[in-house]
């Protein structure tokens, strides 16, 4: 399996026991969705292993508690600690209406309602405190502050983002 064919589900933070188990923050507004995998894709010395799971179970909110198969020992536990998720991207829940996974955007046109087509969004950016749709217009890179109230519509057909960009935004940017 390949990264680029995965999801992030989350990282092991830490062990939880010595019978092996460990602690995984999962990157999720619904982590109830995942308490009943039956393995996951471990980023291990750069390489992502399949782990089969024996038992997991929900733990203070952002946790799942995980026993791992083969995880016997404070020692197993350990070597796993800060080690990445992953799943397949076919087990992401679909989403509708304007709610979206960064991926499933790039590449998509990127229209003003009011202005017309900008061009193409080749990122998101979510390093910063405020998320930004990085647009590429004809060569000049566009930044638009991801806000749910920019968000018009996400024509997932068409492949086109609909965005209410505040008027001069853009021309900020392409009217040098």
């Amino acid at each position: 399996m390949r990264k680029q064919d995965c999801f992030y589900l989350g990282k092991i933070a830490k062990k939880f026991s010595f019978k092996g188990e460990v602690l995984v923050y999962l990157d999720t507004d619904e982590p109830e969705l995942y308490e009943n995998l039956e393995s996951v894709f471990v980023d291990y010395n750069g390489q992502l292993v399949p782990f089969f799971i024996e038992a997991a179970f929900l733990h203070k909110n952002d946790f799942l508690r995980v026993k791992f198969e083969d995880s016997e020992s404070e020692e197993d536990a350990d070597r796993l600690i800060g080690s990445e998720l992953y799943l397949p991207l076919d087990l992401l829940p679909k989403l509708e209406g304007n709610k979206f996974y960064y991926h499933e955007v790039i590449g998509f046109e990127v229209v003003d309602a009011a202005q017309g087509p900008i061009g193409t969004l080749v990122r998101i950016n979510d390093s910063n405190y405020q998320a930004l749709f990085e647009i590429d217009s004809n060569g000049i890179e566009v930044l638009v502050p991801m806000i749910d109230q920019f968000i018009e519509k996400v024509d997932r057909e068409n492949k086109k983002l609909i965005l209410n960009i505040p008027a001069g935004l853009v021309d900020l940017y392409l009217n040098k």
